[in-house]
This record gives C-alpha cells, structure tokens and sequence, in this order.
C-alpha cells in the first residue's frame, strides 16, 4: 500500500533513494527496474512515480545529490588558511573521506552518466566542473607561490580525482589499511606528484580527520 504523504512520505522517500543506489549500483540503471525498486521498498510500483514521475527523474536526484553532497562536504571542509598545500590536504582528505563514505553514490554518478539525457547530463557535469575547478585553482597557486611543480594544472587535476575517486574500487572496511593510513599515504602521493612536501603537522591532521570519519 503506498505512503500517505508528510512525514510517511518524506521518510518513504528517502528509502526509495537509498534503495535505488544499492540496486543500480549492484544491477546498473538499465537492468534495475521500478518495480524490483518497489518490492526493495516495499511499497507499491504505482506509488514510486509520486516520487518520480519517470525513472531517469530517480537517476538524476541521484546523481545530482551526489554533487550537492561533495560540494557542500567540501565547503564545509575548506580551509581559512591561504596556504596552498593546506587546502590541497584538505581537498585530498574530504575527497577519499566523501567518496568512501558515499561509494554506492560514487558509482552510479560514474557509470551512469550516459544514461542522462543531454540537458541534465550538462547540468550534473557542470556540478563536476565546479569541483574540479577548486582543485585547479589550488594546484594553480601553489605553482604560482612556487610551493608547487604542476606542468599542466588541468591535467594534473584530472590524474589526482581520478586516482583518489579510484579508492573505492579496491578499498574495503576492517582489511589491512584503515581510512586514516590510506588518507595519508594517497596525500603523500599527491605531495610528490605537485613537487610538494607535507610535513609532520599536516600528516597528523590526515589521521586526525580521517579517524573521525571512519
């Protein structure tokens, strides 16, 4: 039987999304269907299309609560220091922490971009863009302080987002490393790969954030 709407609904709601990013995670948004959706909500199939008129109105709230999620997490996670490789270990840390936290979101946003039509796949992408354009900025100072060795900043950007949204692939909670160890250890590579170096203050406070997120 479906929700009643308010509270029920809201709350309803809030399973269908949760719901449809394990299921097109797990299956992929072409295979998963609204009525396998429904039966994992337990509510009706008719119900789910008073939440979302069509199925790709679900994969866009996905996808763009995704964005909304890191750029928010990355606000929030921000330093007020100037100091260029402050804000890159801050960039670093909120970005393994985030997508770890969210990896069932990380995937879909990533493999199913093609299933968005052209004008909402052009607004999710320029959600991204406006991330990465943080990146670019820091990595673009850091050179200009000289505290930085970026021969192409757009493409030192894109090696080090996909090589820290990589993490997911292969990490998993309770094995050999934890979120803390990883954290330092990919920052300590990005130190090296901008020409940088951290110092003992800055890898303490890797472990110190990434403890309070594990």
């Amino acid at each position: 039987m479906a929700r009643t709407t308010g509270s029920d609904g809201e709350k309803t709601e809030a399973a269908v999304r949760e719901a449809a990013v394990n299921l097109i995670a797990r299956l992929g948004y072409e295979a998963m269907s609204m009525r396998q959706l429904a039966a994992e909500v337990g509510v009706q199939a008719a119900a789910l299309y008073r939440y979302f008129p069509t199925k790709e109105d679900l994969l866009f709230t996905l996808m763009r609560e995704h964005m909304e999620g890191l750029l928010q997490a990355w606000d929030a996670a921000r330093p007020a220091s100037a100091d260029p490789v402050a804000r890159l270990a801050a960039y670093v840390e909120n970005h393994i922490a985030f997508h770890i936290e969210q990896r069932h979101g990380t995937h879909v946003s990533n493999m199913e971009l093609r299933s968005l039509s052209h004008d909402r796949l052009t607004q999710i992408l320029r959600m991204r863009t406006t991330y990465e354009k943080e990146l670019r900025a820091i990595l673009r100072d850091g050179a200009e302080a000289g505290v930085f060795q970026v021969e192409d900043t757009g493409l030192t950007a894109m090696a080090l987002i996909q090589m820290m949204t990589g993490v997911i692939v292969w990490f998993r909670p309770g094995e050999r490393l934890s979120i803390a160890e990883v954290t330092t250890t990919y920052l300590s590579m990005t130190m090296r790969l901008v020409g940088a170096k951290i110092d003992a203050r800055e890898v303490a406070h890797v472990h110190q954030y990434a403890r309070l997120r594990a």
